[in-house]
C-alpha cells in the first residue's frame, strides 16, 4: 500500500491507473517492480512482481555541511541525494550566519527530509538519505570511527589536493566531507577536525561557494571510489 504523501502523490498527482507498472522502494535500498491493482482516495495498492537491481552506491558518504543562508540547503540536499550521499548533517560552525531556535531547527529538518525523499524518488534510489538535526562540529564528529576518511574542504590548504588523498583511499572505506558555510571554516575548527582524524584538502586553484564545494567533492569521490561513471 502506498499511503501518506506517497499515496497522495501517486493517486492525485501522477494519477496512476490500475494495471500500470511502477517502481517501488522499501527505504532500505530495496527496489521492486510492481503493478497497480487499486487506486483509492489518496492511496494506491500494488502487487510486487520482482526484485530490481539496487542503484545504491557501494560507498558510504556523509556530508557535514555548514549551514548556509537562504534556501541553499535545499539545493545541496537535493543534488547530493541524486549523487548518492548516505547521510547529511547540517553544521552550526563559528561563521554560520543563520541562527535557529529549537522549534525552527525541527521545522527545517522536516522540510529538508522531504526534499531528500523527493530527490530519492526522482533518482529512483531505494534509500532516502537521513538529514539529521543541526549540530556543532564537535557533536557531529563524535559519530565517526577512525576508519572513516574524514576530508576537510578548506581553502587555507595549499599543498594537499583531493586527488592525492583519494589515490591512497580504499573503495570500502566510509567517507565524510566537512564543508564550511559562506565564511568557511575557522583555523580553530580545522585544527579540531584534524585532531579527530580529518585531512584538509583543496579542490583546485579557485574558491568555490559553499553550495558548490560539497557537490563537487561528492561527485569526485563517487567517481573515484564509488559507482559514478562505471
Amino acid at each position: 500500500m502506498l499511503t501518506g504523501e506517497t499515496g497522495h502523490h501517486a493517486a492525485r498527482v501522477l494519477r496512476l491507473k490500475v494495471g500500470e507498472e511502477i517502481t517501488v522502494a522499501d527505504e532500505h535500498g530495496g527496489l521492486f517492480k510492481g503493478r497497480v491493482t487499486a487506486v483509492l482516495e489518496g492511496e494506491v495498492e500494488a502487487e510486487l512482481l520482482e526484485n530490481l537491481p539496487s542503484v545504491e552506491p557501494p560507498l558510504t558518504v556523509t556530508l557535514l555541511q555548514g549551514l548556509p543562508k537562504g534556501d541553499k540547503m535545499d539545493l545541496i540536499i537535493e543534488k547530493c541525494t541524486e549523487l548518492g550521499v548516505k547521510r547529511i548533517i547540517p553544521l552550526l560552525t563559528e561563521r554560520v550566519i543563520v541562527r535557529l531556535d529549537e522549534e525552527t531547527a525541527l521545522r527545517k529538518q522536516k522540510r529538508w527530509q522531504r526534499v531528500a525523499r523527493a530527490a530519492a524518488q526522482q533518482s529512483r534510489r531505494g534509500h532516502i538519505p537521513a538529514v539529521e538535526p543541526p549540530r556543532t562540529l564537535e557533536e557531529a564528529l563524535e559519530a565517526f570511527t577512525a576508519e572513516t576518511l574524514l576530508l576537510i574542504l578548506w581553502e587555507g590548504e595549499r599543498s594537499r589536493g583531493l586527488k592525492e588523498v583519494l589515490g591512497r583511499a580504499s573503495p570500502s572505506q566510509p567517507v565524510a566531507l566537512i564543508v564550511g558555510p559562506e565564511g568557511g571554516l575557522s583555523e580553530e575548527e580545522v585544527d579540531f577536525a584534524c585532531k579527530a582524524g580529518g585531512i584538509p584538502v583543496h579542490l583546485g586553484p579557485r574558491i568555490l561557494r559553499t553550495e558548490t564545494a560539497g557537490l563537487t567533492c561528492l561527485a569526485i569521490v563517487m567517481y573515484e571510489l564509488g559507482d559514478l561513471g562505471r
